[in-house]
């Protein structure tokens, strides 16, 4: 994939020219030529590919590729190179500044000189590697698209709700499923283990995450945890890891700085008196059993562990105990491989196959011998195929070589692989880079685009942004079922995504074509590859020695224990070319100043990282775009922030949860004026609305897409309306006032966005805002300390999209009414903190697609919600601090009002401890009864 590095150079090289003609003065023509020569070489690249998919493709022309992948790289480098030169700047000191003019000038005009000659050398190069395609006999194709890339550019709007978890209920799992959730549930009282084996790609962690979700054993619990194991493990990280989902799960804080002795003994008394589900995912290792087992007691109290693995030498034996069970999946019976594949290719037909199709599809599903990886996999490579029996034909012969009669692992493998070479062009390197992250690991969709862009993965498509096109490339991706879908929020955005291990194999199989390599931070010995793009990981083999390559351009950390300070010092002062740091979660505490030099860098993520403060030469990334500070510890931006005129993302706040929730339990950054001079930024938050010049200042935000702002005095309101009205491509925006008795005065605004879907307002509403029941896109609305006398609910019923609501002391008054008809898509609802709610009224035909409630303390409200018997899509309903007579309706028993939540799975009462944490009761829960009374 030669091609991908060759396309970049081709696209940055474009646009150069024509910004940058008189810095490339005396080089012009030669920058020219070589764009002309990658063209060429483009055209046999294709070739090149086509045949490598063939796997005929012989070693001198394996070794071809290779040179055009290098140089294209090198051709980069020496242009960044030039660039940085050209444009470095010089300190203007008075009288040395004649002098040190002079000598940055004969200093400059020698290593440009320098650096022309490399350029022409490359020229050269090229032309020899041009005219040895043609020796090998490359053909160059056109560089029109494919019928797969023409297929593949259908814009899928990134608006539109997420097509992709239809497929949740994969086909073929339903009996399975029922089997393991009366495992779970049913049977006796013993701790027992089961361990679900099968080859990779069967869906063994697609089987149990249904089963982990469904509605009837996630309140048959009392606590839950599932732990990723991998082929690379740390006991104590494992452990850690089940605690600290324990205590999350209750609002609690886990123990820190424990030992491996110290959090066996910590679990052992946690679990003592509950019952547990624990789920072991992706387990290698034979010894993992034997060491975590005396972790989790037998309680005699239906407790139930979960292992998956590829190997049945895994599995803990039944010989040790009649308590562990194995559970063996098998590949799936023919009809049901070809319901999922027919599902999967023929949506637009009802999943029905249409009788021209039904023989080659048959063909096609026996080849994937039933793995259900292999059968999506292929079923989303067809799907975008057109729908014409010998085009199919031509795949599929393509494909014949590729299969094994057993289809064992090996050719599982070479059918995902399969898969990517479909890819146009654009996507595969987006594909690959999912190798950069761990392995199991579960990708922050956001932070992934934005890699991309910054990668120049994205090409620039008219009428569209940046972010949403690389969007559009993730939405093809899993369409194409080459990722997962591992998170989304209540409106349907994808918030994480992953790949299957066996995917991910296949990528790091193809580490060269994005020249990337894993290393590791935990030794600076025997690593002598160059590579491009270097991801530092815990527990790889490969190790890293010297970081002085000035090839290097992106470095991604993750989970590393310690980051010395020599390494950002060597990496800052020696990768003159980098451009991107992604240090999120790493565990470091301050920058040098030192990475004012990297001129080219683009993008720098010091997420989850003790940093608390940004040096002044941060001024001197020019191109800067991404500058992520979420959750670090930095308060305060410097003044030199305002230069960086191509950010476009600038997140800084973090959210204190050492003290009772409140409204200052939100922290934002501090940022200068000069905030209007960056008027590339699409994404800012959250901003200390310090004074009224800063506030005005945003109204020269026009592109930004997301806001949000803290510490909003009530005289400011008029001049932040003034400002959103500018911002006609806004999606999201939270405002926050000083304290919960602050006014927002948000009336001025004079008409909505349009586009908006995300509403945040955390403070007092006088009245409630005339412009929210306009917003017909808006989807989610949290109203937090809004204290309104009024009812919202009237006049936000009619809201066409919303599909969450949030009122933490919203409302001061003593009832509120669902009326039939309203709120035909709301899935989530909070109403809590209504200390003068006495009555709440759901009507017939309300809340239909309703799915969770939280409610409480309403101290006046004496009885369950009327109507409630009325939701059927109910499947949670917690309540908060709800006094004894409200509880006592409700029991089983003689409660007057059982008969209206008894068709709920998920019924729970949580209450406020002296220690500081909510303690979960389940209905009919002895221990619920005895607290009330």
């Amino acid at each position: 994939m030669a091609e991908s590095a060759v396309s970049l150079v081709i696209q940055n090289l474009g646009p150069l020219l024509i910004t940058e003609a008189k810095l490339l003065k005396g080089i012009h023509e030669e920058v020219t030529s070589i764009k002309l020569e990658m063209e060429m070489i483009q055209s046999f690249l294709k070739d090149a590919d086509i045949r490598a998919e063939k796997d005929d493709m012989s070693n001198v022309t394996k070794t071809w590729v290779k040179q055009v992948r290098e140089e294209a790289y090198h051709t980069e480098d020496v242009i960044d190179e030039y660039i940085l030169i050209a444009k470095q700047p010089h300190n203007q000191k008075r009288c040395f500044y004649f002098l040190q003019k002079i000598f940055h000038f004969t200093i400059n005009l020698k290593a440009r000189h320098v650096i022309a000659s490399e350029i022409r050398g490359i020229n050269r190069i090229l032309k020899d590697i041009q005219k040895s395609g043609e020796r090998y006999g490359f053909n160059a194709i056109e560089q029109g698209r494919t019928s797969t890339e023409a297929e593949s550019a259908k814009w899928n709007d990134p608006q539109m709700a997420s097509p992709f978890t239809e497929e949740a209920e994969v086909v073929g799992i339903e009996s399975h499923r029922d089997e393991l959730i009366n495992w779970l549930i049913e049977g006796p009282s013993n701790r027992m283990v089961l361990s679900v084996i099968g080859i990779g790609g069967l869906g063994k962690t697609t089987l149990v995450k249904k089963v982990y979700h469904n509605y009837k054993v996630v309140p048959h619990f009392d606590c839950c945890a599932w732990i990723t194991v991998s082929h690379s493990y740390k006991m104590e990280e494992v452990l850690r890891d089940v605690l600290e989902q324990f205590y999350k799960a209750r609002q609690e804080f886990a123990p820190i700085g424990m030992k491996v002795t110290s959090l066996i003994e910590e679990l052992k008394h946690y679990l003592h008196e509950q019952r547990y589900v624990v789920i072991f995912d992706d387990v290698w290792d034979k010894e993992f059993w034997e060491c975590i087992k005396y972790s989790f007691p037998e309680n005699d109290k239906g407790s139930r562990i979960i292992i998956t693995t590829r190997n049945e030498d895994v599995a803990p034996p039944r010989s040790e105990s009649l308590d562990y069970y194995a559970y063996k999946m098998s590949p799936l019976p023919f009809e049901i491989a070809f319901e999922l594949f027919c599902k999967k290719v023929f949506k637009c037909e009802g999943g029905q196959c249409p009788p021209e199709f039904v023989d080659i599809s048959f063909g096609i599903v026996e080849k994937c011998g039933g793995i259900p990886l292999a059968i999506v996999a292929l079923g989303g490579l067809f799907s975008t195929k057109a729908k014409v029996v010998s085009e199919w034909h031509k795949v599929l012969d393509s494909l014949s070589s590729e299969f094994e009669i057993n289809s064992c692992l090996r050719s599982i493998t070479r059918i995902l692989a399969f898969s990517y070479h479909d890819l146009p062009y654009n996507l595969k390197a987006c594909f690959l880079y999912f190798g950069m992250f761990p392995e199991d690991c579960a990708i922050n969709c956001a932070r992934l685009t934005r890699l991309w862009i910054t990668e120049g993965f994205v090409k620039e498509k008219k009428g569209h942004t940046l972010e949403d096109v690389a969007q559009d490339y993730l939405n093809q991706l899993l369409q194409r079922s080459l990722i997962q879908v591992d998170k989304e929020d209540f409106i349907g955005r994808i918030r994480n995504c992953r790949v299957h291990d066996m995917m991910h194999e296949v990528i790091l199989s193809r580490s060269e074509e994005l020249n990337f390599n894993l290393v590791s931070m935990s030794n600076f010995s025997n690593f002598e590859r160059i590579a491009r793009r270097l991801s530092i990981q815990k527990n790889v083999n490969t190790r890293l020695q010297n970081i002085t390559n000035s090839q290097t351009c992106s470095i991604l950390i993750f989970g590393a224990d310690e980051v010395p300070n020599s390494f950002l010092s060597t990496c800052f002062a020696n990768f003159k070319l980098m451009k991107i740091m992604d240090c999120e979660g790493a565990p470091i505490d301050y920058i040098p100043k030192e990475v004012g030099n990297l001129f080219h860098l683009r993008y720098l993520s010091l997420r989850d990282t003790k940093v608390q403060m940004l040096p002044k030469s941060i001024g001197k990334l020019h191109n800067l775009e991404t500058l992520d500070l979420k959750r670090s510890l930095v308060a305060k931006l410097p003044v030199e922030i305002s230069g960086l005129r191509k950010l476009r993302y600038l997140v800084a706040y973090n959210h204190n949860k050492d003290t009772k929730f409140n409204i200052n339990s939100y922290c934002g950054v501090k940022i200068p004026n000069g905030i209007g001079l960056l008027k590339s930024l699409q994404k800012l938050s959250l901003i200390e609305a310090s004074n009224a010049t800063l506030i005005t200042e945003l109204g020269s935000l026009s592109q930004l897409k997301k806001l949000a702002i803290y510490k909003l005095k009530k005289e400011n309101g008029m001049d932040l309306c003034t400002a959103i009205q500018k911002m006609s491509h806004l999606r999201s925006l939270g405002i926050l006032a000083t304290s919960e008795e602050e006014v927002l005065n948000l009336q001025s605004l004079p008409s909505p966005r349009p586009l908006l879907q995300t509403l945040f307002l955390l403070g007092k509403l006088e009245n409630f805002p005339k412009w929210i029941p306009k917003l017909k896109s808006m989807a989610y609305l949290v109203l937090y300390w809004s204290k309104l006398m009024k009812d919202p609910l009237k006049v936000l019923q009619a809201l066409p999209n919303l599909m969450s609501l949030w009122l933490y002391d919203g409302y001061r008054g003593e009832q509120l009414h669902f009326e039939g008809g309203g709120f035909q898509k709301l899935k989530f609802l909070q109403l809590r903190y209504l200390g003068g709610l006495n009555r709440l009224i759901i009507d017939e035909g309300a809340l239909p697609l309703l799915e969770e409630i939280q409610i409480g303390p309403c101290p006046q409200l004496k009885e369950v919600p009327s109507g409630i018997h009325h939701l059927k899509s109910l499947k949670i309903l917690k309540f908060f601090e709800m006094p004894t007579e409200f509880v006592l309706r409700l029991q089983p028993d003689e409660g007057p009002d059982f008969w209206k939540v008894e068709h709920i799975p998920s019924l729970t009462f949580q209450y406020w401890t002296h220690e500081g944490n909510y303690i979960r009761y389940k209905l009919g829960d002895l221990e619920l009864l005895n607290l009330r009374s």
